[in-house]
């Protein structure tokens, strides 16, 4: 499985960003997938996660009520809707597929890594 996600850019605090991750693979439908983020010159954080069906969603704390995971198995397709963006929201952020229906939060859970895209809330 080979992941790229993409949607990031330059926005001002409180509005809104699509981050979207397009997979290549047959079985992407039966794995789960998480994003997570890297905040300039901090550790690797865990952000939101949904699994192999989209029945399930998983989100960190900082972003529960205002980012929304989605997925579209027939398009290969998983979507990050951020809503009210902080600028505690910088980073670069980077999807990722597990091998298993149902997602984790630590990044050594999953199996498949993309590029990442920056996010960059700023005034």
């Amino acid at each position: 499985v080979q992941l790229q996600a993409s949607g990031g850019g330059l926005v001002q605090p409180g509005v809104s960003l699509r981050l979207s991750c397009a997979a290549s693979g047959r079985t992407f439908s039966n794995y789960a997938v998480g994003w997570f983020r890297q905040p300039p010159g901090k550790e690797r954080e865990f952000v939101a996660a949904i699994s192999w069906n989209g029945g399930s969603t998983y989100y960190a704390d900082s972003v529960k009520g205002r980012f929304t995971i989605s997925r579209d198995n027939a398009k290969k397709m998983v979507y990050l809707q951020m809503n009210s963006l902080k600028p505690e929201d910088t980073a670069v952020y980077h999807c990722a597929a597990r091998r298993r229906f149902y997602s984790g939060t630590a990044g050594d859970e999953y199996d498949y890594w993309g590029w990442g895209t920056q996010v960059t809330v700023s005034s």
